[in-house]
């Protein structure tokens, strides 16, 4: 299978070299033309546009940051549409809105081609070792054709149900990713203003219930001061946004969802978007300016 691939950034890059590491034929297109180059140094393609992505492609993958971003490779000028022909696959692995994503799944059957939702979790770590969780929404044979392109870049491989259902499944671990990281933040902030050793406080609250992967990834990359990201808090920031729009029309609240919502917005205000997740820590500075 000839697989067209679209987004080269911090997941991207590395879920595409797992694609050719495992045989698949590859064609690529970023919007920063000189991301494709690892790729050609591996033997992929690179073309200049993504209507000729699709040209050449019996599956398009796209890793892009929002549902805006989706819809103009899908749709804008030169986007994938025009390049599209009857029983192609297209394979959305970005976070984006589950609502867009249905949308946009049921123009691409009218014109017979099949969409899956496909998003990821694992972080960058995850995305090079190629043991990322895949949550995949659409046709149920679909889903099992395109099982050996998942398996290339994850581990765990979930088939989640219909159009739309693995966004839904993301936008779940990301509510509990980014309450997991407040958590996170507070407890160490207050392990060190109470004095505390923080490696040997962190050693044993990882170890017992209040363990999480969070705390076993994120948090010794805190105590090194590496802010470097494997996630970004501004797409953090987003996916909670499109928790809030798609929880409009459920019952019910979400406080906790929405306090982190408000601390990951301030803290892209305060021009820590760049950073890795665990940079959320730094909003909360003590008196002698110590994040």
């Amino acid at each position: 299978m000839r697989i067209g691939f679209i987004g080269l950034g911090i997941m991207g890059k590395p879920m595409a070299m797992n694609l050719m590491k495992a045989g698949f034929t590859l064609t690529v297109y970023n919007r920063t033309a000189t991301k494709c180059e690892p790729l050609v140094d591996a033997g992929a393609a690179a073309v200049s546009s993504p209507r000729k992505v699709a040209e050449c492609s019996d599956a398009i993958i796209t890793v892009v940051s929002d549902s805006p971003d989706f819809e103009a490779v899908l749709f804008g000028e030169d986007g994938v549409w025009y390049g599209l022909k009857e029983d192609q696959i297209v394979i959305d692995m970005s976070s984006i809105s589950p609502a867009a994503t249905q949308r946009q799944a049921a123009r691409l059957r009218d014109r017979k081609v099949e969409m899956l939702d496909a998003p990821v979790t694992g972080g960058e770590k995850g995305a090079i070792e190629g043991t990322l969780t895949i949550m995949v929404g659409g046709k149920r044979e679909i889903f099992d054709r395109c099982l050996p392109i998942f398996q290339a870049m994850g581990k765990t491989i979930e088939y989640a149900g219909q159009s739309g259902s693995g966004q839904k499944t993301k936008l779940v671990n990301q509510i509990l990713c980014a309450q997991h990281i407040v958590a996170m933040s507070e407890g160490l902030r207050f392990a060190r203003l109470s004095g505390l050793d923080m490696e040997t406080t962190l050693k044993v609250v990882s170890g017992g219930a209040a363990g999480s992967w969070m705390l076993s990834n994120l948090a010794p990359r805190i105590l090194q001061n590496d802010f470097a990201p494997g996630f970004t808090i501004k797409l953090q920031q987003k996916d909670l946004r499109l928790v809030r729009e798609a929880s409009q029309d459920m019952r019910g609240t979400y406080p906790a969802t929405e306090l982190a919502y408000e601390l990951f917005t301030e803290a892209v205000a305060n021009g820590l978007g760049e950073l890795g997740t665990q940079g959320l820590i730094k909003l909360f500075k003590d008196e002698d300016g110590t994040a």
